[in-house]
């Protein structure tokens, strides 16, 4: 469980194939305070590290994983945004976040809006999922509210802060972002679909 408050960045050092899966390698400002079986949310992926080298850590992906968000896209260099999962007792700052992706949408847009950014995705709505204004959605793992919804696309407000300190900084249009909808309103778009 994660709250999609980012902690820090990491970047990617090395990604090596294996079968179906992928093994990434990742340098970090908190890697010595992980631990093996630990999980972490890279852009919003729950990956678990199994492997600790000095200031590098190793997580492993599967078919499903890749196939579902935007890590087959991640080459070396790419910084990533990076949360532990939550602690019992801790605040919950952003909101509920599983760090399961539930599809990729593509920036569509990126305003300026003297000192912070409207940033538009779009996504395939043929999935049911849902925004609405006001709720909550997570964008490479980043907590945010939606300020506009419509069928397949919505936008978010970032502060200068959200900005700077995760990769929405280098985001341009086209950039492919992992997305995990509002698990309240998954349920909720759920029983809508099994009364249909």
């Amino acid at each position: 469980m994660f709250t999609g408050i980012i902690e820090t960045l990491g970047a990617v050092q090395d990604i090596r194939k294996e079968g179906a899966n992928l093994h990434i390698t990742v340098a970090s400002s908190i890697t010595e305070e992980l631990q093996i079986d630990q999980s972490v949310a890279h852009n919003g992926v729950c990956l678990t590290v199994v492997a600790i080298n000095k200031s590098e850590y190793t997580v492993t992906a599967i078919r499903e994983t890749i196939e579902k968000t935007n890590l087959g896209d991640w080459k070396t260099g790419d910084l990533l945004n990076l949360e532990r999962a939550m602690r019992l007792g801790d605040r919950l700052d952003g909101h509920i976040v599983q760090g399961h992706v539930d599809q990729i949408g593509t920036c569509q847009s990126i305003t300026e809006a003297n000192g912070s950014w409207y940033f538009t995705f779009q996504y395939d709505d043929s999935l049911h999922n849902i925004t609405v204004e006001k709720g909550s959605i997570t964008v490479n793992g980043v907590s945010l509210t939606v300020v506009n919804s419509e069928k397949n696309a919505f936008s978010v407000a970032i502060i200068p802060y959200t900005y700077e300190h995760t990769n929405f900084k280098n985001f341009q249009i086209g950039t492919k972002v992992n997305l995990e909808f509002d698990v309240i309103g998954k349920y909720v778009s759920r029983l809508f679909s099994l009364r249909e």
